[in-house]
């Protein structure tokens, strides 16, 4: 049971990740990462209760087993071909990680240093373009450095809205960047040219530690808004029934 009311910054950004989801109504949920995986999970247990939620294989789930555990009631099957018919359709709301990501939202998962001879090797662009040309998409990011935000991506796996806006309407018809959460805030791409902005600090963050950890010009408003408390349902849902194994911590430590 729930037995502390301190809100670690982990939890901080559980919500700040759920809150992605908040009015997407019935659409494929697809987190990748733990404090996502909890996020969703959350959201689906409180204010999205719609959202789908798959087993990571074939099956959609239609209770909200804990973070890591096999048990879930079954209540309809996704075959690959039918994933991505919602992926290409708009009804899937992905969250992906970043090795890199720059002003305008582009994404690097692939390599650092040039493409034809890379410093070091990721993961390959896999399915970032098409997730992000096709369906809404939002990144989480658990270490805020000036290496991951940074003034242009070493290549583009994740399009952002300048990539987008070059190669025409064919790019921007479905294209949809929501949110980045990271250890340290909350960002959007409100601003009048779709460049990254400041939205919300977590709490013993301040905006000043922001702009140092990245690499580029951030804009951000005259007040800067904290991330908002989780609230003690939500806190312990998180806490007893999400993630009772406390994973979420090993992902973003308690400063």
């Amino acid at each position: 049971m729930t037995t502390s009311t301190t809100v670690t910054r982990a939890e901080y950004c559980v919500v700040a990740c759920a809150e992605a989801w908040r009015g997407d109504g019935e659409v494929l949920a697809s987190p990748m990462g733990t404090i996502p995986s909890v996020a969703a999970r959350l959201a689906k247990l409180t204010f999205a209760p719609d959202l789908l939620l798959t087993d990571g294989e074939a099956l959609l789930i239609g209770d909200v087993p804990a973070v890591g555990a096999r048990s879930a009631v079954t209540e309809g099957w996704l075959p690959y071909r039918r994933h991505l018919t919602m992926a290409m359709g708009g009804r899937r709301h992905v969250m992906m990680g970043a090795s890199q990501i720059d002003r305008f939202g582009n994404q690097n998962i692939s390599c650092v240093g040039d493409w034809r001879r890379p410093t070091r090797q990721l993961l390959g662009a896999r399915g970032a373009p098409a997730n992000s040309l096709n369906n809404p998409v939002s990144y989480w990011i658990p270490r805020h450095s000036p290496r991951v935000f940074v003034e242009r991506v070493d290549m583009i796996c994740g399009v952002g809205y300048d990539s987008a806006a070059a190669a025409g309407p064919s790019a921007t018809r479905f294209h949809d960047l929501r949110r980045v959460v990271s250890d340290l805030g909350v960002f959007d791409f409100a601003a009048p040219d779709h460049a990254m902005r400041l939205v919300s600090v977590h709490p013993g963050v301040t905006p000043d530690e922001v702009r140092e950890a990245t690499g580029f010009p951030l804009s951000a408003p005259p007040e800067v808004l904290l991330t908002r408390d989780p609230t003690p349902d939500e806190l312990r849902l998180i806490r007893n029934v999400v993630d009772p194994s406390g994973l979420r911590e090993r992902e973003v430590p308690t400063p």
